[in-house]
């Protein structure tokens, strides 16, 4: 397990780096993320949130538990759903937040074979949450304005706010190549 890293650390806003590489490495992130989320509990955790800057998640919804690398969205549907979203780098806040009802993601697994996520409800949110990680957007930047006011004004009096951000040296080259 990695800690997480939590709302004002810069690389929950840098786009992640494209996996180049589907090595042993990936595979331990892949282990690692996904035993994070569970520990967690989570309903996903992207690489960004464990400080690597790798476009890589791992997701638990409803018991299905699986992983993408490399993920592009597809197709989201027009019909959207309404409901609380939280996040694991921004804890103790759920609030309401619309979505896409359906999504396509196509990407890879951790040994570089191509998968599809036909997703909907939860799991359609939870990609498309993860994938918003993986490009440096957090849920709260998808609120309406009132949402957003009451979510930014709940992190900015929590407890885990203003926290020194670990300080962890990184390869020039990325995690997974040049």
């Amino acid at each position: 397990m990695t800690p997480i890293r939590l709302f004002g650390d810069p690389i929950l806003r840098t786009k992640a780096e494209l996996v180049v590489d589907f090595d042993n490495e990936l595979r331990k992130l892949v282990s690692d993320l996904t035993d994070t989320m569970l520990a967690a509990p989570g309903a996903g955790l992207a690489a960004p949130q464990i400080g690597v800057s790798a476009r890589v998640f791992t997701y638990n919804i409803d018991g299905e538990i699986g992983h993408m690398v490399n993920p592009v969205i597809e197709q989201v549907s027009d019909e959207t759903q309404d409901g609380n979203e939280g996040c694991l780098s921004i804890p103790g806040i759920s609030v309401p937040c619309i979505r896409p009802m359906r999504t396509r993601a196509v990407g890879f697994n951790q040994y570089g074979e191509p998968i599809v996520v036909d997703a909907e409800q939860t799991l359609a949110r939870a990609v498309l949450h993860e994938v918003d990680h993986l490009d440096g957007v957090l849920f709260v930047d998808r609120l309406d304005g009132p949402t957003r006011k009451a979510a930014m004004k709940a992190i900015r009096e929590s407890e885990w706010a203003n926290q020194p951000i670990p300080r962890v040296k990184v390869s020039p080259h990325g995690p997974f190549g040049a």
